[in-house]
């Protein structure tokens, strides 16, 4: 699968889950599951509650999702 195979959305952190997961909703108003990127992580960008992020979904997993950027 290519990166271009992907779907971006954004959203706003609802729920703070251990291991640098995050319960958000969408635009749309779905919840869905965020994990942390690794880039996210290795610069140490904080995600808190009430935060805005784009979260990348694949075609296949439409439940789980990447946040890959705090807006």
């Amino acid at each position: 699968m290519s990166k271009k195979e992907v779907i971006t959305l954004e959203g706003v952190v609802e729920e703070s889950l251990p291991n640098t997961i995050f319960r958000v909703i969408l635009e749309n108003g779905q919840k869905v599951l965020g994990i942390l990127s690794g880039k996210m992580r290795k610069n140490y960008i904080k995600v808190t509650v009430g935060d805005r992020v784009l979260v990348e979904f694949s075609l296949y997993n439409l439940t789980k999702g990447r946040i890959i950027r705090r807006i």
